[in-house]
């Protein structure tokens, strides 16, 4: 259990947190959340014992084993694979004495090693950080690259795959979608609903919340409240607190006005005077009620484009990708005023490759990309970021791209952007990733496009901004192509889906809670940790009926393999129990010996890796023959 009492925790001259107190029990799921800059990431590293508290103490936390993930990762030479499994420290740790003690030639301590890593589990480590990084969407060549050669938002997903391997009584998670795509969204909360521990996250994807969480902490108003229930939940009953609040704040208000009325009138009159002094002392002792403040600080709209085309633009037979490299083939699409497309597919299918041939930057390998002739596209992805002037301020990015406009307009507009007073004219070095975000998006929409491509446009921003974006592109009256892991931007936002996959790009016929279906279905069906194959598409029945018999045609040589793969196990478990019989002789552990020994202990190596592998097979073999069966 951890309880944090009287805590206040102040960052600069900014108090984030007054007087809070919280409990956590164990094993609870909770999400936090807050606007950008309340507080969040701070509560995180006074978790972390990174900060310390202006007031207050944290119980519960000293003999806990906690993992998070990190933010940033330095530059490292190590493969990603043994980057991710050194997670665990501990594992590292004996795997690096025991590579010390076998090269100093000390097999008696290294037998004892030895059996510290069998009971941990340490021989599957390699295993088990290959099938993270599978789920995070990393392709099995990439396992061997060196750290330095990903790029920011892939090490990430290394930071947030390392941070699952660290064994851990409380997890915390800071926005762990921001750089995943939809599938590694939908295996992460199927990976986070089977950990056992305490979980911390925070997070701005409300379905992401709704799937994993139990529990909700809001930060606001430097109070840290708590509320039973998924993020759905939290919506209702903060609805029905604030309208609590605001009622008691307005009876309050009432009583205050009768409380000045009377005093005023009878202040100084001897009958009444004593009663005066007593309202006077009930004002005191009251209670100080905030009025709710439910309103968003974003308040903005896509101007109507000034012009248009119809189509605005189309791609025919196109062949699509990078130098004599193809990826997508025969892609035919036509983009009409008012078409609202969602982009799906897994990590690396084409999906940026698509936008970026859309908007022009690609040239297309073969066929033709027609543009309508009052096109104007705004395009949105990551990269817009890094391509900010820090040192001009808000105001002076959206002046640059219109050099004519008025100053007070340039300030209204950012101010639905909440960019206001200093925050509007000050430069942009000091804003967080979120307030770069919301910049480069107002950018986008200064310049009243009539065909929005969008690639992930909602890492960074907190929830209030991404349901003022939702509005936004509610109301919108161009074109929409959209890529988003966030499943409740998609849903509210576009009409039509693609699918990418196996290099093509097709209508998927059902809404996107049956992508979601078919995905956690796949997952669950197969080991952990394993991506799903790439087609959902293939779940109609035609194809379940050819599955099916494919299946069953597999019954007779996976039986076979079954068998043989248990004859190893029987195999490799009697020389096993030799080996491990030969090693409880105290004799073989003297000097004249060394050289058995060390024999006998690589021997032994070999074999408990031989056998997680011919058990893991084992596992697989059994589950496409269930598969197979359930099908006949």
């Amino acid at each position: 259990m951890i309880i944090l009492r009287d805590i206040s925790l102040r960052r600069g001259t900014k108090l984030l947190l007054e007087g809070v107190n919280i409990t956590i029990q164990p094993g609870q799921r909770l999400a936090l959340i807050g606007a950008n800059g309340s507080g969040k990431s701070s509560l995180f590293a006074l978790l972390l014992g990174e900060l310390s508290a202006d007031q207050g103490v944290i119980e519960g936390i000293g003999n806990m084993q906690l993992a998070h993930m990190a933010q940033e990762v330095a530059a490292s030479a190590l493969p990603a694979r043994d980057f991710v499994w050194r997670g665990d420290a501990q594992l590292a740790a004996l795997r690096d004495q025991l590579r010390a003690l076998e090269d100093a030639g000390d097999f008696a301590r290294a037998a004892a090693v030895h059996q510290q890593l069998e009971e941990i589990d340490g021989y599957s480590a390699e295993r088990r950080a290959a099938m993270l990084l599978q789920g995070l969407g990393f392709a099995d060549e990439q396992h061997e690259r060196p750290v330095s050669e990903f790029s920011g938002g892939w090490r990430i997903r290394l930071n947030l795959a390392r941070a699952l391997m660290t064994p851990s009584d409380l997890l915390l998670l800071d926005e762990p979608t921001n750089h995943l795509d939809l599938d590694a969204t939908l295996w992460l909360q199927q990976w986070l609903t089977q950990y056992s521990g305490t979980l911390v996250m925070i997070s701005h994807d409300r379905d992401f919340i709704d799937a994993t969480c139990t529990r909700i902490l809001h930060i606001a108003q430097r109070q840290l409240s708590a509320y039973v229930g998924n993020y759905s939940e939290f919506e209702r009953q903060r609805a029905e607190r604030m309208a609590a609040q605001q009622a008691s704040y307005d009876k309050q208000q009432r009583r205050i006005a009768e409380i000045d009325s009377f005093v005023a009138r009878f202040r100084y009159k001897a009958t009444k005077a004593r009663q005066a002094q007593s309202r006077l002392k009930e004002l005191e002792r009251m209670q100080a009620l905030e009025p709710a403040h439910a309103d968003s600080p974003f308040d903005f709209a896509f101007p109507p484009p000034e012009k248009s085309s119809d189509p605005l633009l189309k791609l025919e037979d196109a062949t699509l990708g990078y130098g004599q490299s193809s990826i997508l083939h025969k892609v035919s699409l036509d983009l009409r005023p008012g078409s609202r497309y969602g982009l799906l597919g897994r990590n690396g299918a084409g999906k940026s490759t698509l936008l970026k041939s859309l908007i022009g930057e690609l040239p297309l390998l073969q066929g033709k990309r027609i543009i309508g002739e009052h096109v104007h596209i705004g395009y949105f992805d990551q990269q817009q970021l890094e391509a900010l002037d820090l040192h001009a301020s808000p105001a002076l990015h959206i002046q640059r791209l219109s050099p004519q406009a008025r100053e007070q307009d340039v300030l209204n507009f950012l101010g639905g952007f909440n960019f206001r007073g200093d925050g509007a004219t000050a430069p942009i070095a000091p804003l967080s990733g979120g307030e770069k975000a919301r910049l480069a998006l107002a950018m986008v929409v200064w310049q009243r496009p009539n065909l929005l491509v969008l690639d992930e446009p909602t890492n960074h921003l907190d929830l209030e901004m991404r349901h003022a974006m939702e509005i936004a592109l509610q109301r919108y009256e161009g074109a929409l192509v959209l890529v988003s892991h966030d499943r409740h931007m998609l849903r509210n936002s576009v009409e039509e889906l693609l699918l990418v996959h196996e290099g093509v790009v097709e209508d998927y016929r059902e809404d996107l809670s049956g992508y979601e279906r078919w995905l956690l279905s796949r997952y669950a069906s197969s080991k952990p940790g394993t991506p799903p194959g790439d087609n959902p598409a293939a779940n109609n029945k035609k194809q379940q009926r050819q599955d099916a018999a494919a299946a069953r045609e597999k019954l007779r040589p996976l039986r076979h393999s079954l068998q043989q793969a248990e004859k190893e196990m029987a195999h490799v478990e009697s020389a096993l129990a030799e080996i491990q019989a030969a090693l409880q002789d105290t004799g073989i552990y003297s000097g004249e010996r060394k050289a058995e020994l060390a024999a006998l202990l690589q021997r032994e190596g070999a074999l408990k890796a031989n056998a997680a592998a011919l058990e893991d097979q084992w596992l697989d073999i059994q589950q496409q023959l269930e598969e197979a069966t359930a099908l006949d």
